[in-house]
């Protein structure tokens, strides 16, 4: 590994590192809250034992050095049961949804990661607050601002952390396109594309169902391009406009199918995004005056690779693979531990509620949205 990677990926440790200062603006309001003895693991509960879950975040945690999987919460008694026996969660520590709130009475939870359809986040989220806990609450953070707000109040209230799970705030190829960016690398940045979609599967699932999802490719691939444009541009946008597709009316006839939108910043830079639930594209690209740099695929778990323009023609970049959600939970674990507070806390969660709302507007009005 050269000494250059080595400087980055030490500034990575924790969060954005070296990109956390030039994200200065979007975390100005952050609140931590009491800190946590720092000579243990803290406990993780997870509310909803559902893909996520079962293929990304409880093999997470046995991956983490600062977070334990203490907490099972599910409307299954016989998979929480399982899950339990799997990962050495003592039976006492399994909860129903009925029975959530008795979790302020455990002190082997410190932390509880909401991991349910996006129009139940807020509840459960407010729910914890209030029983004592840190959350971590997956994105989109909820459907609607006024849920935003009080997810926010709740945890303030309670004087504890909420953060959102933007697990790409915690990869290195995309902190590098922040960096160079943000260091103007290849001089000042004009135009950002980011571009997300796949093809979606079971026609049943929660995510079609629009009020268990609150929306469809925008609110679950397209915050990612969102979050792409604000975090490489370093501003907030001032305008959006945009324009959703439908080519299947029967399986998208609650939620959009695709959507294209765009971004004005007052920089005068412009972003170009779009989400899609009927095709694959994955791509993350941002042109300067001096040259441009990009990742292909851009937002996958694993297997994320980049490229930038060079003197002799194009450059790759080279960063290790990691496991963002194991990266995600120290993160906010060592904030917790250490009294500081997360760098995805719930106020930008609600930047991109707010944002999303508007482009929802822009497409159903064909009218620009001034933010």
């Amino acid at each position: 590994m050269s000494d250059t990677r080595r400087r980055f990926l030490g500034k990575l440790s924790f969060g954005f590192g070296a990109a956390a200062a030039a994200q200065s603006l979007f975390v100005a309001d952050r609140r931590a809250g009491a800190a946590e003895p720092s000579g243990r693991k803290l406990g993780f509960a997870l509310v909803g034992l559902g893909k996520l879950s079962g293929g990304q975040l409880a093999p997470a945690l046995q991956k983490t050095e600062h977070c334990r999987l203490t907490g099972l919460v599910s409307g299954s008694p016989e998979k929480a049961r399982q899950w339990a026996q799997q990962y050495g969660v003592p039976e006492k520590n399994i909860y129903s949804y009925d029975t959530f709130d008795r979790i302020k009475d455990n002190p082997d939870i410190d932390v509880v990661y909401v991991v349910l359809p996006n129009s139940m986040h807020a509840e459960y989220t407010i729910r914890a607050a209030q029983a004592g806990k840190h959350v971590l609450c997956e994105k989109p953070m909820a459907v609607s601002v006024k849920e935003c707000d009080e997810m926010i109040a709740a945890s303030r209230a309670a004087g504890r952390q909420l953060a959102i799970g933007y697990r790409l705030h915690f990869e290195p190829y995309n902190l590098e396109m922040v960096r160079l960016a943000r260091e103007k690398v290849f001089g000042g940045l004009k135009i950002i594309e980011a571009t997300v979609g796949f093809a979606i599967g079971d026609p049943s699932q929660w995510r079609l169902r629009k009020a268990l999802s609150g929306g469809g490719s925008l609110v679950d691939l397209g915050i990612y391009a969102l979050q792409a444009a604000r975090c490489i541009a370093g501003e907030e946008p001032i305008a959006v406009s945009a324009q959703a597709g439908l080519t299947d009316p029967v399986k998208f006839r609650e939620v959009e199918e695709s959507i294209l939108f765009d971004l004005k910043f007052a920089s005068g830079v412009v972003a170009s995004c779009a989400s899609s639930y009927a095709a694959v594209i994955n791509r993350y690209r941002a042109a300067a005056e001096r040259g441009w740099f990009e990742l292909a695929p851009a937002m996958n778990y694993h297997g994320i690779r980049g490229r930038s323009s060079d003197r002799d023609g194009v450059k790759d970049l080279q960063f290790p693979d990691v496991d963002q959600f194991a990266a995600e939970m120290d993160a906010f674990a060592d904030c917790i531990q250490n009294g500081r507070p997360t760098t995805v806390p719930g106020e930008e969660g609600r930047r991109d509620v707010r944002i999303i709302t508007a482009i929802y507007e822009a497409a159903a009005t064909g009218k620009a949205v001034a933010l």
